[in-house]
């Protein structure tokens, strides 16, 4: 059974982690691929490369975690790619605590800043204000205290945050990747 058309969720990723004898939550290695991916295309070498450096060890274990790990990779260019704008960053679902949760979204933008910030002033030239503000919040987040508590107020305002993690990586991809995804069409006769 081939594992590229099968959802990769933050558990199997972690438990693959685990197999290579890594503790990291693979919170951070998304945020880090999202950037990547969002600012030009990385391509599946280099990320095998860099999860690989990440973990410690020089290849995957066997060509089930290498084909993981790229699925992996795939999952999250089709989604910052499709017109659905389904993306969503890799994060601890709700059978975690809220505290962990937390620290997964902390973890996720410390990646997908330092991504952004090694990028440079160059891309930055021609970015949107939407985009730069989004990107200024981002650096608010990943400052955040996570040691929350449950409670149903703490949670909308995490899904909030979220949310615009989520929107800051997919107006990086669209900013950088004009056309795609085609989620608007400009009629051709308006333009003089």
């Amino acid at each position: 059974m081939s594992l590229i058309n099968e959802r990769q969720d933050f558990s199997t990723i972690a438990d693959l982690f685990l197999l290579h004898g890594s503790m990291q939550s693979p919170a951070f290695l998304d945020g880090r691929l999202s950037a990547a991916l969002a600012l030009q295309d990385l391509s599946a070498e280099a990320w095998l490369e860099q999860v690989c450096l990440s973990l410690g060890v020089e290849q995957p274990r066997d060509a089930q975690a290498a084909e993981r790990l790229l699925a992996w990779r795939r999952q999250t260019l089709d989604a910052l790619s499709a017109a659905e704008l389904g993306f969503e960053p890799l994060l601890p679902d709700e059978l975690f605590s809220l505290a962990e949760r937390a620290q997964g979204l902390k973890e996720w933008t410390l990646g997908f800043l330092e991504v952004v910030q090694d990028a440079g002033e160059a891309p930055r030239q021609g970015w949107s204000a939407p985009l730069r503000e989004a990107l200024e919040d981002l650096e608010g987040l990943a400052a955040m205290e996570t040691d929350i508590e449950d409670s149903p107020e703490n949670e909308n305002d995490l899904f909030a945050l979220t949310e615009h993690a989520r929107m800051a990586a997919m107006l990086l991809y669209t900013e950088q990747h004009p056309g795609k995804p085609q989620v608007e069409r400009v009629d051709d006769e308006t333009r003089h």
